[in-house]
């Protein structure tokens, strides 16, 4: 994923799925100057963390 669409996702109401590591995650915020994201697994909530955000992968809404 690219910074610019992480910092999207993070100011989006809208729940977006996203994954790090194949876990569902939510992106708190981007640090534009590591180019990392604040986030925590959707399973455990009170454990946030900083990854790339290359790292993320944005899942596809099936329809």
């Amino acid at each position: 994923m690219d910074k610019q669409r992480a910092e999207e996702i993070a100011h989006s109401p809208d729940m977006k799925h996203v994954t790090y590591n194949g876990t569902p995650i939510y992106i708190q915020h981007v640090n534009d100057a590591t180019n990392t994201a604040r986030i925590y697994s959707l399973d455990n909530p009170e454990n946030e963390f900083d990854v790339q955000v290359t790292s993320l992968i944005e899942q596809k809404e099936h329809h």
